[in-house]
């Protein structure tokens, strides 16, 4: 498991940087150029920005003129005194509508302040004067051309040809575009640039709790920094190292501190920017890819999230064999081992998904390890809290062992987050330091949910104690089962109540006692309802589909079921039927499973019935209290608690969840 990075520790990462000159911290990857550079699509943005404030401002600049060379609009007696005064220069007429302009400025009829020299006025219809002669008899030129609607030649050219030549940009600029996607210039015009190193804010430094991985990784940085050593004896690189396990184990984070600690050029793709709808697209640009880690060798290409274009091939999507997906494929295979050499270039990628990847993938030559990052142990989870809590300031009373004693199955993201809410809810309560509280009811929060404030009837709340104390009493009196940590019927997320159980150390395998023991306690809710009761409620959805799932994996892929045999029946996924599964070995995987389930059912009401008086005294408690922890509950039932239990008085949710 792996940490996070913290802002406090990311001082070797900075600290190698000094005396240069500081970069902006970009997103890691094959995006960024690496150099504080604008990237070219910004660029374009700003050409194109410039130009519409351009044309924006001729278009102003114009309506402005066209506006200042609007005529008056006058009387048409107006312009019958002014012919008359011989202070008409030229007119212009289409149909009854006369535009002149004047040979001296006049006033506005009626409007103080206002003058006019274009004109424009109606003749009526019903006039008879002779107004031509009028005109010429005072000199006055009769155009037959508008006044005011006239431009130059250059403004005409340049109202008429910008819209075109905007047009003719545009379609250029798609045209650049289009070639890139069809592989011409596949990153459309960009190149592939390694990692800055200055932007790497991740070390080795940073990750805890899978040292076993470090190492490997660590043995591949080291041969990529001396290679002679290795060549001296013999040994080459391996090509490829595939980093597989659960979400939040730390793949990627170990991945960016490889990139911190590489002290080569890094490249860092994701696997969805190969895959487009234009056929081939994806190919070319793994072409770039490691064309360019080839020329910065010795180097290191980390690809994120791998399933996404190495899944098998020949799938019911596939056209012809010429998915773009598969295309991609191939072309990964042949750059790792083919026709082109990549040695010198180390391939990292990372996937929460192997058992879909391509076997060609996975065979020596290409990926020739596959390391599986686990969630952390014990040990691993104290020192990620450890990482984690570097830059927090915690209260001399935090115990950060006993912390993840009770945190089992949580990864490093999950203890990160941890972390960080203990530190908000610190703040938020006041406090000058994160302590110990504040922690515990951060993982309440963060596996239960906030808190609700929902007032309850009496009658639900009642039925919801005895809910919850039914599966608290349960896991206490089955033999082997998981220790009972804490009970709560205050409303969290979905849930009305919840009972908390967690094992006293980690498990990695479990019998078949061990998981009739949780079917019986996952039963326990909807046992005690019926038992009290006599009706069985919708509460019991989340029980009923944990003890359905356990007793069909139980019967169906653990081979513990004595009519099935050591058979798997049940694949990880898709429908068994694909397998070869009959309609016959189904029908006694349900048989199967209903017998199971009906047996723990039984059993779940015996043992209450047997217990009824500690069922009663947990209610009673419950409901005075709303919340008990461990001691309380095991004090209530009257019970011993078992051997190796947790430190008393830390009441936290376990990594399996309520039963």
């Amino acid at each position: 498991m792996a940490a996070g990075n913290s802002p406090g520790s990311l001082r070797g990462a900075e600290d190698s940087g000094a005396g240069k000159k500081s970069v902006p911290w970009k997103v890691e990857g094959m995006r960024g150029r690496g150099d504080g550079s604008e990237p070219s699509r910004g660029r374009w943005y700003k050409r194109w920005l410039w130009l519409a404030v351009l044309y924006l401002g001729f278009f102003l600049i114009l309506s402005f003129q066209d506006r200042a060379a609007v005529p008056e609009t006058v009387s048409y007696s107006e312009f019958k005194s002014q012919v008359q005064s011989n202070n008409v220069v030229e007119v212009f007429s289409r149909g009854d509508t006369i535009e002149g302009r004047l040979r001296q400025q006049k006033p506005v009829p009626g409007a103080e302040g206002q003058s006019y020299t274009q004109f424009v006025t109606e003749r009526p219809t019903f006039a008879n004067d002779n107004l031509l002669d009028a005109l010429e008899a005072n000199d006055v030129t009769v155009r037959a051309t508008p006044l005011v609607q006239e431009r130059g030649v250059l403004v005409n050219l340049l109202i008429s040809i910008a819209p075109v030549a905007l047009l003719v940009l545009f379609y250029l600029w798609l045209l650049k575009r289009q070639s890139g996607l069809i592989g011409l210039g596949a990153m459309g015009g960009k190149k592939f640039q390694p990692v800055n190193p200055e932007n790497i804010r991740v070390t080795f430094q940073d990750v805890a709790g899978i040292d076993e991985v470090e190492a490997e990784i660590s043995e591949v940085v080291d041969f990529l920094k001396d290679p002679q050593k290795y060549q001296a004896i013999g040994a080459r690189a391996p090509k490829g190292v595939l980093l597989t396990g659960p979400p939040g184990t730390g793949k990627t984070l170990l991945a960016r501190a490889t990139a911190g600690e590489a002290g080569v050029p890094f490249f860092h793709a994701s696997s969805s920017e190969f895959v487009e709808m234009v056929v081939g697209v994806g190919a070319s640009r793994m072409r770039e890819l490691f064309q360019a880690a080839r020329e910065a060798a010795p180097s290191i290409i980390f690809i994120d999230e791998i399933d996404a274009i190495g899944r098998k091939r020949g799938g019911s999507l596939a056209v012809g064999g010429h998915d773009e997906r598969e295309q991609t494929l191939n072309q990964i295979l042949t750059e790792m081992d083919g026709f082109s050499s990549s040695e010198g270039v180390v391939v990292l990628a990372a996937t929460n998904r192997p058992d879909v990847l391509d076997p060609a993938l996975l065979r020596p030559g290409r990926f020739d390890r596959s390391i599986t990052v686990h969630a952390p142990d014990q040990a691993g989870r104290t020192q990620i809290l450890q990482v984690h809590a570097r830059n927090v300031r915690l209260d001399g009373s935090v115990d950060l062992d006993a912390l993840a004693r009770v945190t089992p199955g949580m990864t490093g993201a999950e203890l990160a987050n941890l972390v960080n809410e203990a530190a908000l809810l610190a703040v938020k309560r006041t406090h000058a330091s994160v302590t110990q509280r504040d922690l515990l009811d951060a993982l309440e929060k963060v596996q239960l949910g906030t808190a609700r404030n929902v007032v309850m009837p009496p009658e639900e709340r009642r039925r919801t104690a005895y809910h919850e104390s039914g599966h608290a009493l349960l896991g206490m009196l089955e033999a082997g089962a998981d220790p009972v940590r804490k009970i709560s019927i205050i409303p969290r997320g979905r849930a009305l109540g919840v009972t908390l159980s967690t094992p006293d150390t980690d498990r990695y395998g479990y019998d078949e006692n061990y998981l009739r023991g949780r079917i019986v306690g996952a039963l326990g809710g909807m046992a005690a309802e019926r038992l009290v009761f006599g009706v069985v409620t919708s509460g019991a959805e989340s029980d009923l589909q944990t003890s359905t799932h356990l007793a069909r994996m139980m019967v169906g892929r653990w081979g513990m079921s004595s009519r099935i045999g050591p058979v798997q029946v049940l694949p990880e996924e898709g429908d068994p039927r694909a397998l070869g599964v009959s309609e016959g070995m189904l029908d006694i995987l349900a048989d199967e499973t209903r017998v199971l389930v009906d047996q723990c059912y039984e059993r779940a009401l015996s043992l209450l019935q047997e217990n009824r008086w500690r069922l009663e005294s947990l209610v009673e408690q419950l409901l005075a209290k709303e919340t008990l922890d461990e001691q309380e509950i095991y004090s209530a039932a009257g019970l011993e608690r078992p051997a190796g239990a947790t430190v008393p008085g830390q009441t936290v949710k376990p990594a399996t969840g309520p039963l």
